[in-house]
């Protein structure tokens, strides 16, 4: 097995490298990761290796430290498209390793219309769909890049929000995020410092897995059916202020959201108040069918078609064409008139 650079016994590895050339990677010119050559430095045709060791442990973390640099890596590409950082949240504590952060095109938050692209879940971070991707495929399908270009194209603002960046670690020990503590709460405070004080009328958002989850939980509609006609507000009541946050939610997004575009969302809709949700949104799904079929859908969901691709992390590569053309015709149709 040939060796890579950063490879080093096991036993002796304190920490890993921190770029992807000391990694002995780069990527080449179609966006695919590959081997450096050790002599002259240059992109090779091996892809990523994964087994360095004996040591299955090892290569974990080896892969693990990787995708780090791979987050840093990213958000250097976002930032060659135009994009800089907000801070979440946008005020409280001077602290900031205590604030997670976001991408934001310039202008975005006075054009008259605006992309709010949401990742899914897990290790993933602002500007990426799936790791495995960004490794094993390319940055084209992997990463957000693509949809950040169109968009732009478009004539779009672009807002990429970063729900997985929840915790920080400080005297050792992982410390929560205010404001960012898990990816809903990330999305409800982005919403509230930097969307609706903004300017933008026309609202569209892109969310990709538990993206849509998101979506979802943040107008919440499960709460109002339960809700009295006679209700009491007492101030100290958390269901109240949930309550009442719940439906400035609702109200914005029926005023300002034209278009919901899910990637295989894993989302489920509550029976009632989904009218507006329903109609705004299609979700492409995972799936053996060509590009759009219609594809099963419960009663009460969104619209479900196929992305063209039966893989999960595929799907959002997969369908994009299509994808902004749903969001063009709605914008088209909204445009002309008050009635979203």
């Amino acid at each position: 097995m040939c060796p890579l650079f950063g490879v080093k016994s096991a036993m002796a590895v304190t920490e890993f490298p921190k770029t992807l050339r000391e990694f002995g990677y780069d990527f080449d010119a179609d966006g695919k990761l590959r081997k450096l050559d050790q002599s002259t430095g240059l992109t090779t045709r091996e892809g990523f290796e994964f087994n360095v060791s004996e040591d299955l442990q090892y290569n974990q973390k080896r892969y693990e430290a990787l995708g780090e640099v791979l987050n840093e890596y990213v958000y250097g590409l976002l930032e060659k498209e135009g994009l800089k950082r907000l801070p979440v949240p946008k005020d409280g504590s001077s602290d900031t390793i205590l604030k997670s952060f976001v991408f934001c095109s310039d202008g975005a938050l006075e054009n008259d219309k605006l992309i709010i692209i949401i990742h899914g879940s897990g290790v993933v971070r602002a500007g990426q769909w799936a790791r495995r991707l960004i490794i094993n495929d390319n940055l084209q399908s992997g990463t957000q890049i693509p949809y950040i270009k169109k968009s732009h194209e478009l004539g779009y603002g672009v807002l990429v929000l970063n729900t997985n960046d929840n915790q920080r670690i400080v005297a050792g020990k992982p410390k929560k995020i205010p404001g960012s503590e898990d990816p809903c709460r990330h999305l409800d405070t982005v919403w509230n410092d930097y969307v609706r004080p903004s300017k933008v009328k026309h609202i569209a958002i892109v969310a990709h897995s538990y993206g849509g989850v998101c979506v979802m939980k943040f107008v919440n509609f499960s709460l109002f059916p339960s809700i009295p006609k006679n209700l009491i507000l007492h101030t100290n009541s958390n269901r109240i202020v949930t309550v009442l946050q719940a439906m400035k939610n609702v109200n914005e997004f029926t005023k300002r959201i034209f278009a919901v575009a899910l990637t295989d969302s894993v989302h489920s809709l509550p029976a009632k108040g989904t009218d507006h949700i329903v109609k705004v949104s299609r979700n492409w799904v995972a799936s053996n069918n060509p590009l759009d079929t219609p594809e099963l859908s419960l009663s009460g969901d969104v619209d479900r078609v196929s992305s063209g691709h039966n893989t999960h992390e595929m799907s959002s590569w997969a369908c994009i064409e299509s994808l902004f053309k749903f969001l063009e015709d709605r914008y088209r149709t909204v445009s002309a008139r008050t009635d979203l």
